[in-house]
């Protein structure tokens, strides 16, 4: 019995992470054991998990399985699109110009700014009053 093949690729945006495996298959997505349209409920986002594979052409030839954690939505739908763009990387080094061009291998560092003492926000102070 020959073992099945996989590749696996790790993606984050803020703090969310998301940890990809591309099975040979037929082109499934499942999103922490849910659909891909149940889990996200917006057409945007499923659009934006399936920009790698749409643009190396695999969509019908791997079956996704992701496990998304923190964070929001948006944040998950762009790290699980950073760990599929990796995973691609694993099974062929030819992707990887139209990738990077489409810019998905590159993390995304903007984060929240953290809160500040003093201070109500990260940056918003208390109202100054002279007297």
């Amino acid at each position: 019995m020959a073992a099945e093949v996989e590749y696996l690729g790790t993606g984050r945006r803020k703090t969310s992470t998301a940890r990809v495996r591309l099975l040979p298959g037929d082109g499934k997505i499942v999103v922490n054991d849910k659909e891909l349209s149940d889990y996200f409920g917006r057409d945007s986002l499923e659009m934006v998990v399936k920009q790698p594979l749409e643009i190396t052409e695999t969509i019908g030839e791997f079956d996704v399985i992701v496990n998304a954690d923190g964070g929001g939505t948006s944040g998950q739908a762009e790290a699980i699109r950073h760990g599929i763009s990796r995973a691609l990387l694993e099974v062929d080094q030819g992707h990887r110009d139209v990738l990077k061009k489409a810019g998905f291998l590159t993390r995304d560092p903007r984060m929240k700014e953290r809160k500040k003492y003093g201070h109500k926000k990260a940056r918003k102070s208390p109202q100054f009053s002279k007297r």
